[in-house]
This record gives structure tokens, sequence and C-alpha cells, in this order.
């Protein structure tokens, strides 16, 4: 398991944000929480506009902190930047237990209270992936050489912070999008014959490499060991990885075989199904990657509290 240091992360966190998705997504979570009108009418109603609030951010549950990072850009974009600060204590990454602090806000008993669901929302649901991928990456076991990688399976528009937190588990990311990598899946392959699937799989690699800007990789699916062999016979330097959907453990050390007296570089990843009760058994069978939606889909948010000082 190779989890990033706290540097890293920052470093991750910051290439993330740049795609501006980050700040899209607060502020709709602002606009959802505000309304129209920009206010927090319980705050406005019940507490005094000179009062000052130093709370806590509390762990309720063991698990993997993700999300801390966005905390200054949240409270830029709800225009609590001045009137709010943040500390954290427990960085992104840093497994916790119930009662664990992890970060203090002190400022404007207002603001404080009105950014306050926003956070915890964010930090338990991705808390709740880095978690689960953590989860994933304990039960593949230390001996293997296989990486842990997300998918695109994840919550829309929190795509990026999602594949973050994934990250902070200790697991991989997978292309961002359909832009910056190609992967040709069962849908596109369709209607296409297997004696021609060589043939495609050469045109389109010829195609990829013809981009004016290069792309992270090109990756082909396939679901039968007939359709890996003729990819396989493409020849090395055409495709950089091939998915092998839904294949059993003995499928993928057969595939595995193949690739290794053909002298091929391609990677391996393997992906369909995986389980934290399987991953183990996959992992040993001499794939490099293994892809698990679930690191996404199926997270059970951490929960989080706010507890005054």
């Amino acid at each position: 398991m190779n989890t990033p240091t706290p540097v890293e992360l920052v470093r991750i966190y910051a290439e993330m944000a740049e795609t501006g998705l980050v700040d899209r997504l607060l502020e709709l979570a602002r606009d959802e929480d505000l309304g129209p009108g920009g206010c927090d009418l319980s705050s406005e109603l019940f507490v005094d506009e000179d009062a000052t609030r130093r709370c806590a951010v509390v762990a309720r549950q063991v698990g993997v902190v993700a999300g801390l990072a966005a905390m200054d850009d949240l409270l830029r974009v709800f225009g609590f930047a001045e009137s709010v600060k943040a500390q954290i204590e427990s960085p992104d990454g840093s497994r916790v237990e119930p009662g664990t602090r992890v970060a203090v806000l002190e400022g404007k008993a207002r603001d404080v209270l009105t950014v306050e669901r926003t956070l915890l929302n964010l930090v338990g649901r991705l808390s709740g992936v880095a978690t689960l991928t953590r989860r994933y990456l304990e039960a593949m076991g230390p001996d293997t050489r296989a990486g842990l990688y997300d998918t695109r399976k994840t919550t829309p528009g929190l795509r990026v912070l999602e594949k973050y937190a994934v990250r902070c588990g200790g697991g991989c990311s997978h292309r961002l999008g359909l832009h910056d990598a190609v992967l040709v899946k069962d849908n596109h392959l369709a209607g296409l014959g297997l004696e021609n699937l060589g043939a495609a799989i050469v045109a389109a690699g010829e195609r990829v490499r013809a981009l004016p800007e290069p792309v992270a990789f090109f990756e082909v699916e396939v679901d039968s060991l007939e359709q890996f062999e003729r990819v396989l016979a493409a020849g090395s330097g055409v495709v950089d990885i091939v998915l092998l959907d839904n294949f059993t453990p003995a499928e993928l050390m057969v595939a595995v075989g193949l690739r290794d007296r053909a002298g091929s570089g391609l990677q391996l990843e393997a992906s369909g199904g995986i389980t934290l009760e399987t991953i183990r058994e996959v992992a040993h069978t001499g794939v490099d990657r293994i892809s698990v939606g679930a690191l996404t889909h199926s997270a059970a948010s951490l929960d989080f509290g706010l507890d005054a000082l």
C-alpha cells in the first residue's frame, strides 16, 4: 500500500482544483443551502451578529479522513475567508478513531453555523470513499504488485473530489473522464467480428498516436480470452492496457501467462464484480491493475460532527 504523504495530497488536490470543477461544485452546494437570497435564516434570527464561536470537526467513526483540503476553498466560496479561520489537525489520509478532532473552525458564529452542514456533508462523503478504498487495499494484502484503481462510476459533479478521496485512501486514479484517455469498451466494439478485432485495434492505435495532444493511455476492454489473444497479437506499442472484464481468477492467470510468454509490455487490468471477499485472489493472479467501481458508488459516508469548544 503506497498512501500519498500529506504533501503529495496537497499537490493532488491542487491539480484537481485547477480544473475549476471544485469551485463549481462548492458554488452549487452554497446555492442549494442559502437559496436565492443567500441567507441562513436560523443563524440570522437566533445568533447575535457580533458573536464568535470556536468549534471542532470531530470524527464519530473509525475511518480515513478526506476532504479537509477543500476547507479553504469552501470558506472562500461562501464568502467567509476573512470571517472564519480553519486549522487542520488530522490531515487528509489520516486514520481516525471516534472522538478524533480533525479540524477547528474559529470566527464569526453565524458564518461557522452557515457553513457547518456543507462542510460535514463533504468531509463525510469523501472520508467514506477514502475509508472503503483503504479497506480494499488491506483486503488485497501487502504481497501483491497490483494497483487499486477507481472508475468513472462516481456521483455526478463530485468526480474530481471522489477521485481525490480514493487517493487519500491509498488507491490510484484511472482516467478522469472521456477526454484524457482512450478506453475502447464493449459497446464500442459491438458488431465488430472477432476476425476484424486486431486490425481495428491497430487502426485505432494509429489514430490515438496522431492526436495533437497526448492522452494518458490507450486501453481496450475484452470479455473473453479469444478477444484478448487478438489484441495481444496486435503487437507491442499499440495498446497500453487491456481491461479483462469479468474474467474469473483462472482466466486472469491464463491471460497473464499469455502476455508474459509473448514478452509483451501490456498492462493487464482486472475489473467487474470484484468485492472485498474476492480481491485478494484477483490480486494474486499477476494482473497489474484492479479497478473497482464500488470505491465510489458503494461508499457510505463517515459520520462527523461539529462540536463547540
